[in-house]
């Protein structure tokens, strides 16, 4: 019978052997672009048998366009620059509103997002939430922000089969994403929390509604500059 500092140990390998895959899935993309997210091969797998395919179109950093960049992080994550990966205080606020409306609102930040995307599949239960977390934390610790708003712009899901905003740009607009104006930023922006729905090119009052606000924001925030500290 294996005594208790054997299974102690067994335990810190088993640990330790978790933690190394771990870092040796999330790391490397620091400096590598990943050529797929999980999002997509689930996506690819449930269309098996359709005439369907991933449209993306990976862009540095220096490719995507500072107001597009700006949208996305007022749409979905303005703490973005000064979390470590989770928003408490959003958190707090969607438990908050839970117990007034009964629904609990989404306060996933961008952080969370790329390591729902990249590394996970779609739906909800404890285990994949326990996994976020895991992969939120390891993706914060081994790249900048910078980095990670890069991988996010280009690993977000914008249409069917549509993933990134270069792809987005083409897809919606006809155009590369260098030629996005603000507005058109701010559209593909806004249709993030339901981007199967809605329709960036041809949008709906309620879309309408939520661009106008982003680009009010960003002014608020003083513009482009405002990403200066992710640089």
């Amino acid at each position: 019978m294996a005594t208790k500092n054997t299974i102690a140990r067994m335990l810190w390998r088993a640990v330790l052997i978790v933690l190394l895959l771990s870092v040796a899935l999330v790391l490397p993309f620091r400096w590598i672009n990943p050529p797929v997210s999980m999002v997509m091969l689930e996506r690819s797998l449930q269309q098996r048998g359709n005439d369907y395919h991933i449209k993306k179109q990976w862009l540095s950093w220096d490719e995507i366009p500072r107001h597009a960049a700006l949208a996305a992080v007022v749409s979905e994550d303005q703490n973005f620059p000064k979390h470590y990966g989770f928003d408490l205080k959003a958190i707090q606020k969607a438990f908050a509103e839970r117990e007034r409306r009964g629904s609990l609102r989404g306060a996933s930040t961008i952080s969370q997002q790329v390591a729902r995307n990249m590394y996970l599949w779609t739906g909800r239960s404890w285990v994949r939430k326990g996994l976020e977390v895991w992969f939120t934390g390891l993706v914060e610790l081994c790249w900048p922000k910078q980095r990670i708003l890069e991988v996010y712009l280009n690993i977000a899901e914008w249409g069917d089969g549509v993933f990134g905003v270069g792809a987005a740009s083409r897809y919606h607009f006809g155009i590369p994403a260098a030629n996005l104006s603000s507005r058109q930023s701010a559209l593909l922006a806004s249709s993030l929390p339901s981007p199967l729905r809605y329709n960036p090119a041809a949008p709906a009052p309620h879309l309408i509604e939520r661009a106008n606000w982003n680009l009010s924001q960003q002014r608020r925030l003083g513009g482009n500059s405002w990403l200066a500290s992710l640089e």
